[in-house]
C-alpha cells in the first residue's frame, strides 16, 4: 500500500510489536518515543496516519493531538492508549482524534482500523470540491444526497449515498464486502455481507438502465463490486 504512519509510543516491545506488523502489511513506518520527537516529524512531512499513546515522555499524548490540530494538521490519529476512563476517551475525541484503541489490542483489528481511516482520509480528498457526480444519465450531490435517478430525483438515504460515494471514489477498483462493511458501517456495527447485497440490489434499480445487466456497479465474482462511470 505504500501508506506513511507516524507510530508514537515509547514502550520498545508495543512499538516493535506495531511497526513489525504495518511493515507486513506494506505501510513505511516512523517511530518515534517522545513526544517532542513525534511533533517534529509531524510537522516536518507529510503522514496519512498518526497512531498516538497519550502517556508519552516529553508531554501528553492529548496535548501532543492538540498541537497537531492548532498546526492545522488535519492527519487522521488514532490514540493507543492503556488509559480506560471515558474522560480521556472523550476529551482526545474532542480534540480531534478520529478513532480511539485501549491497550492491549488486536494487531489485526489495529491493522483494519488504521486502514480504514486512512482510505476515508483520502476518500475525502478525492470527492470533488462540490461533491457532485455524474455518471450516465445520472446525478449524485453527496452533500445533500439529492440525486437524478432513473425513477426520478430522490432523497438517498445515508447508507445508499456513503456506499455509492464508496465505490465512486475507487472508481475502477473492486472493493470486497469487508472493505464496504468497514467504510460504510464501521468496525463497531454487526451487519452481513448479504446487508452489502441488498444495497446494490435497491442502486441498481435506481442508478441501472437495466437492473439485470449493469453498467455501472458491476460484480466482480468472488471479490466484490466495482464502479464503472
Amino acid at each position: 500500500m505504500g501508506d506513511k504512519i507516524l507510530l508514537v509510543e515509547d514502550e520498545q516491545l508495543v512499538g516493535m510489536m506495531v511497526r513489525l506488523n504495518l511493515q507486513g502489511e506494506g505501510h513505511t513506518v516512523t517511530w518515534a518515543r517522545t513526544a517532542p520527537e513525534a511533533l517534529a516529524e509531524a510537522t516536518q512531512k507529510p503522514f496519512d496516519l498518526v497512531l498516538l499513546d497519550i502517556g508519552l515522555p516529553g508531554g501528553d499524548g492529548i496535548e501532543l493531538l492538540a498541537e497537531l490540530r492548532r498546526r492545522g494538521i488535519g492527519t487522521p490519529v488514532m490514540m493507543l492508549t492503556a488509559r480506560g476512563d471515558v474522560a480521556s476517551k472523550v476529551r482526545a475525541l474532542d480534540l480531534g482524534a478520529d478513532d480511539y484503541l485501549g491497550k492491549p489490542f488486536n494487531v489485526a483489528e489495529l491493522i483494519a482500523r488504521a486502514g480504514a481511516l486512512i482510505r476515508r482520509s483520502r476518500a475525502d480528498r478525492e470527492l470533488p470540491a462540490d461533491k457532485l457526480v455524474r455518471f450516465g444519465a445520472y446525478e449524485v450531490n453527496f452533500a445533500t444526497r439529492e440525486a437524478v435517478t432513473g425513477r426520478g430525483r430522490v432523497t438517498l438515504s445515508e447508507k445508499e449515498a456513503a456506499f455509492l460515494a464508496t465505490l465512486v471514489r475507487a472508481r475502477g477498483a473492486t472493493l470486497s464486502r469487508n472493505d464496504i462493511l468497514e467504510e460504510v458501517w464501521g468496525m463497531d456495527a454487526t451487519p452481513t455481507e448479504r446487508t452489502v447485497d441488498n444495497l446494490v440490489l435497491r442502486l441498481r434499480k435506481l442508478f441501472e438502465p437495466n437492473p439485470d445487466a449493469p453498467v455501472h456497479i458491476l460484480t466482480v465474482r468472488g471479490a466484490g463490486y466495482r464502479f464503472e462511470p
